[in-house]
């Protein structure tokens, strides 16, 4: 496979996942922010499905296997690291439980011949969940928990050696920039806007979005994790009924999955859930 990601809605060619394996069953849940106990048993069967999905759509699926004892978020494949069209970045992430991730997905990716342009380490973190293309030559960089300055800077000077400005978007209250705002087609996007400065919102509003609020009531429910599988075609979980109406009203094609062992419980939606590999 070739690869290249730098978008968040041009067609997904190839995507790497982890399958939920015994790290995820975590006899501890409180400790993650799990709310309980996930079964591994179904959360493994509704990956299958979540995998099935994507296979169905034409997504070739490869996997990340290798073993990471006591890492439950490992699943979140999205958050160590980022595909550009130039090679695989791998960040150092704050979350202290998840430190480890980082070096085995470089190894996978190295494995599947993509080269590492970069990794981060000490005391700079940065989260892939924070980090939304706005095209292919613009990044938004989310500002919050997980994402500081110093995250900031460093990738700003990586990728502005390959063409790529970065767009900081202070927000609160929130895990992840992903968590309040998504691109699901050229000029459509998903936002919880009293999360988002008003200035950002204004920069959407004057490159010609369209812009889609969640409802509150599905905040909850990740119903703002949607992933793009082409323009307007989306993949989100179910029981999001309000912003699912929304996107189909906006002339968007939108599936689901079942997801309440490895999305409800771990807190990670179908972005979390896949690291896009290749774009076209």
């Amino acid at each position: 496979m070739h690869y290249g990601s730098q978008s968040m809605i041009e067609p997904l060619k190839g995507v790497l996942v982890r399958r939920p394996d015994a790290s995820f069953a975590v006899d501890n849940p409180k400790l993650w922010g799990y709310p309980a106990r996930p079964n591994l048993s179904i959360a493994q069967q509704e990956h299958d499905g979540f995998v099935r999905v994507l296979m169905d759509s034409g997504v070739e699926v490869l996997y990340h296997e290798e073993v990471l004892a006591g890492r439950a978020d490992a699943i979140f494949v999205r958050d160590p690291g980022m595909i550009t069209s130039d090679g695989a970045i791998i960040f150092q992430m704050a979350k202290e439980l998840r430190r480890g991730e980082e070096d085995g997905i470089r190894r996978c990716l190295e494995k599947l011949g993509i080269p590492i342009l970069h990794q981060f380490s000490g005391d700079v973190f940065i989260d892939g969940g924070d980090l939304v293309w706005i095209d292919k030559h613009t990044l938004a960089v989310g500002q919050g928990a997980r994402t500081g300055k110093a995250g900031f800077d460093q990738l700003g000077k990586v990728l502005s050696r390959h063409g790529v400005r970065l767009l900081p978007v202070p927000f609160s209250n929130a895990l992840h920039l992903a968590s309040v705002f998504c691109i699901v087609h050229q000029n459509i996007a998903v936002v919880m806007p009293d999360y988002l400065p008003k200035s950002f919102i204004g920069f959407l509003e004057e490159r010609g979005f369209y812009l889609i609020t969640l409802p509150a009531e599905e905040d909850d429910s990740l119903g703002i994790s949607i992933l793009t599988i082409s323009p307007g075609k989306c993949l989100m979980l179910q029981g999001n009924p309000v912003t699912m109406q929304r996107l189909e009203s906006a002339g968007c094609e939108v599936m689901t999955y079942q997801g309440d062992e490895i999305s409800l419980k771990g807190g990670g939606g179908p972005l979390c859930l896949t690291q896009p590999l290749l774009r076209e």
